[in-house]
């Protein structure tokens, strides 16, 4: 067997110095086109990111809204009294009764007060992205009684300064989409009150017949 040595003397070839037979790497012309390719399938994803942002931002506020309202609901049982639900753009605080808005940014709970009490504060939440991208179309505040039913107070009786009326044609809807929706993109939800206080998330754009999450 030749040596490496002996092989390089008789002209055949050697793999056993210092050298490399050959080398691995990108050419200018193969770097040029991936990063045309990349760029393309970034253009192409883009549109579907913006859809998928715009509509996790309507999800989020709905969510949101569904579990404040819950939240309501569940406070009026186990206190035994009416509470009021308001949404408000003002920020809410112990200390004092905010003032209901229909499509506010905040949303805010109280209990409805007796003849010579005052509303006492339960809690609050932001609704994140309302009073921004999206709206909420839907009642300034509902009412609450200590069967979780949907009840009608005077704007006197819930001192926010809005009156919860009940539905002509129940259930009692939030709608929740983005300001300026692009059609046949964003998903139009609602959050539904139903008169005996079953509280519901759906899409306006699918039937209920033919999916669990349609409105109707």
């Amino acid at each position: 067997m030749l040596s490496c040595a002996q092989r390089a003397g008789s002209g055949a070839p050697c793999g056993c110095g210092g050298h490399r037979q050959g080398s691995w790497g990108f050419t200018l012309i193969e770097l040029m086109v991936t990063i045309s390719l990349l760029g393309i399938l970034s253009a192409l994803a883009a549109p579907s990111f913006s859809v998928w942002l715009r509509n996790s931002q309507v999800r989020t506020v709905s969510e949101t809204l569904q579990s404040g309202i819950r939240l309501a609901q569940a406070e009026a049982i186990r206190r035994n009294r009416r509470v009021v639900f308001a949404l408000t753009n003002a920020q809410p605080s112990p200390s004092a009764v905010v003032t209901a808005a229909a499509n506010g940014k905040n949303w805010a709970i109280y209990t409805i007060p007796q003849p010579g009490e005052t509303a006492e504060f339960i809690q609050y939440g932001a609704l994140g992205e309302t009073g921004g991208s999206v709206g909420i179309t839907g009642v300034a505040s509902a009412c609450f009684n200590s069967l979780g039913r949907l009840v009608a107070n005077t704007s006197t009786e819930t001192g926010t300064g809005a009156a919860c009326t009940l539905p002509a044609t129940p259930p009692l809807s939030y709608n929740i989409e983005q300001a300026s929706a692009v059609a046949g993109t964003d998903r139009r939800l609602s959050v539904t009150v139903a008169l005996g206080g079953q509280v519901r998330m759906c899409d306006r754009d699918r039937a209920l017949s033919s999916s669990p999450d349609g409105c109707s």
